[in-house]
């Protein structure tokens, strides 16, 4: 995963991105229906993935780690090497896979025919069809990451191509390349996005080569680093796939869709990017996509919540089959990134945090996806809290708790000198608990958890130690346990630890 700064144009172009409520006319709807892009995956539908990095102290073996997928009911996953012992333990359990040549394998590969079948006999033909490998992944983000093997980047896909032809496979198996967000410049509003125009002559014909093969063009997008570099111009209720008002979506003035999460507007931007070259018969694959849980002072928005917020609304977001503005006819595939917190990836923190477990096999956080199906999470609990939100003064936060320990009616005895909950002595731990206590009260009803805007819903538990909120004692210990034993979510390509 590189970190992407192709949007430092952004506030230049969110110029003409209105975040305006304006209705879509009759008959300019988004599928475009000349462009009727087929759905990649044969026949299954869309589905969410995850990537698997094995930057981990710990790294589970690899039959754990089938077993832990199964259980998990995870049926799409990435790694980004085509390492033996893996491809080799998933045999016989319907678990798909897709597989890549690591950057520096691509000389190698480009420049030789002879090679690029060995490759193809040595990590496909060796394991096919007993374990079920749907792609191959070449390189990851060259043109960004490594500009001067671009030139070998197509010639290395045309021969592995060409030596899955040679196996009668290329059917089965699709051959692509993950590119970096920052290949598109002027993403927003998507209809006026581009590629860059001195890569232009390496991804034309990649995409030819995409079209010719019907495979998809594979797209790391981070809605995360697009919030981080554009804050106070991207809400976060729009980066974290959150129900938004009319006034909130992102409107394309040329199109006049209407964008109600940052995903979707990057996604369109590539299809936007495509159409730019004549090229309307290909479709995306999200090969990464995530939120952080952990990060230092410089990161204050990767935390558990957020991560949790977003990769739950993500996984719903997919399976609701809703596609993008610009064509809903079409949903994007995505895997998330990434299964585990790679503890050995170096600083800043937030690149050993990107996991939706830790290396050891416990959830860093529960999804909130309930009602989808039998993929990842299955939240029986579907808890939600009610907590005092960061950056408002004591003075402010202490007329809130006063409201809700006074006329609010709110259960304040937990906080009192010598109680469970009494510390950490500070205003905002004890109108935390206030907030909560309200908010459970009044059946989590829309608006009891406000307080004047200074609190916010979380579904992070946020009793600690001795001190149980509320919202806790709801939750019998036994479905926590069979929540955190028996279900969970995937991911994407590197990562780290953390604490609880």
């Amino acid at each position: 995963m590189a970190i992407s700064n192709y949007l430092l144009i952004f506030l230049l172009s969110i110029l003409s991105f209105s975040f305006l409520s304006i209705s879509t006319p009759p008959g300019e709807t988004s599928s475009n229906s000349y462009f009727q892009i087929k759905q990649q995956q044969q026949n299954e539908g869309p589905f969410v993935g995850v990537n698997i990095g094995t930057d981990i102290q710990n790294m589970p073996t690899t039959s754990d780690l089938v077993s832990f997928l199964q259980l998990q009911k995870i049926t799409h996953i990435r790694i980004y090497d085509a390492n033996p012992d893996i491809l080799k333990s998933l045999s016989d359990t319907k678990i798909r896979v897709i597989i890549s040549v690591p950057n520096n394998q691509l000389l190698a590969i480009g420049s030789s025919n002879t090679t690029a079948a060995s490759w193809i006999q040595r990590n496909i033909v060796a394991y096919y069809p007993q374990t079920l490998i749907t792609g191959i992944s070449v390189g990851d983000e060259v043109l960004t990451t490594v500009p001067s093997s671009a030139p070998l980047l197509l010639p290395a896909m045309q021969s592995l191509y060409n030596a899955l032809v040679a196996s009668n496979l290329h059917n089965e198996i699709k051959v692509s390349t993950p590119h970096a967000a920052s290949i598109i410049l002027d993403p927003f509003p998507p209809s006026q996005a581009f590629f860059n125009q001195t890569l232009v002559s390496v991804i034309l014909p990649i995409l030819q080569f995409l079209s010719k093969t019907e495979s998809p063009l594979m797209m790391n997008l981070y809605p995360y680093y697009v919030f981080m570099q554009n804050k106070g111009v991207v809400p976060l209720d729009n980066a974290l796939f959150k129900p938004v008002t009319p006034n909130k979506e992102m409107v394309d003035p040329n199109t006049l869709l209407h964008y109600t999460n940052v995903l979707d507007a990057m996604i369109d931007a590539a299809y936007f990017s495509m159409k730019n070259l004549n090229v309307t018969d290909v479709v995306v694959l999200v090969t990464e996509t995530g939120w952080p849980s952990k990060g230092d002072s410089k990161e204050p928005y990767a935390t558990k919540d957020n991560a949790d917020t977003y990769n739950s609304n993500l996984i719903k977001h997919v399976f609701d089959h809703s596609g993008t503005p610009l064509h809903p006819e079409a949903t994007s595939s995505v895997f998330i990134y990434e299964l585990f917190n790679e503890d050995l990836r170096s600083p800043p923190v937030s690149e050993a945090n990107w996991g939706l477990f830790y290396g050891n096999m416990t959830a860093v956080y529960l999804l909130h996806v309930s009602g989808i199906g039998t993929f990842l999470a299955n939240d029986t609990t579907n808890q939600t809290y009610c907590i005092a939100m960061d950056g408002f003064d004591s003075k402010t936060l202490q007329a809130a708790l006063d409201w809700a320990c006074g006329p609010g009616r709110a259960n304040c005895s937990e906080i009192q000198p010598g109680e469970s909950c009494y510390r950490p002595n500070n205003v905002k731990n004890h109108a935390s608990y206030a907030f909560d206590s309200y908010y459970q009260k009044e059946g989590k009803a829309p608006g009891s958890c406000d307080f004047k805007g200074v609190a916010m819903i979380t579904t992070t538990d946020p009793s600690h130690g001795s001190c149980e909120f509320p919202g806790s004692k709801n939750v019998s210990n036994k479905t926590k346990e069979v929540v955190n034993s028996n279900h969970t979510s995937n991911a994407g390509e590197k990562l780290r630890g953390e604490d609880n």
